[in-house]
């Protein structure tokens, strides 16, 4: 059993300098995000929107650099981020947003 778990803590103790690396990583690209929205003196969903993009075009560019692409948006998901773009600019809130979405995702707007 001693045998056991001094063996777990060398395996453990190999793969921590891999992942601290991996953590230093993303923060770093967290702080330069964050830097970036900074200069362009985002705020709010604004800034949440910019981060989220920031931070995901890295972990896309890094997938597509190990030959896996992440799936295309479809129209639908396209056409409901475009709608959710327009009714936080318009800033809508609860029924009237709700009918705004629901006119905008059918395409009547």
């Amino acid at each position: 059993m001693q045998k056991l778990l001094i063996a777990v803590v060398f395996v453990i103790a190999a793969f921590l300098p891999g992942l601290a690396g991996a953590e230093n990583a993303q923060q770093q690209k967290m702080k330069d995000c964050n830097a970036e929205a900074s200069s362009k003196q985002l705020k709010g969903d604004a800034r949440k929107t910019f981060m989220a993009q920031c931070l995901h075009a890295d972990a896309a560019g890094a997938d597509n650099a190990k030959g896996s692409a992440l799936p295309e948006l479809s129209s639908q998901e396209k056409k409901m981020k475009e709608c959710n773009v327009e009714a936080k600019q318009k800033n809508l809130k609860g029924a009237e947003r709700k009918t705004f979405m629901k006119t905008c995702l059918s395409g009547s707007h």
